[in-house]
């Protein structure tokens, strides 16, 4: 595993783990942010892991 894929999956899950539980507590338009938010840590845990698991994946 590469720093990078390490880092997107720990960020990401970072991401995850406060922007869901935000998304249905924050008032109104502070919700859809940390909706995106979840969104984004999502995507980008996957990405990480799909750089650390499987080689050559992207290229």
């Amino acid at each position: 595993m590469t720093v990078l894929s390490i880092a997107l999956i720990l960020g990401g899950g970072a991401a995850v783990a406060w922007g869901l539980p935000a998304a249905h507590r924050l008032a109104r338009p502070w919700d859809i942010a940390a909706a995106l938010i979840f969104l984004l840590g999502l995507t980008s845990t996957l990405v990480g892991v799909l750089l650390a698991f499987v080689p050559g994946f992207f290229g």
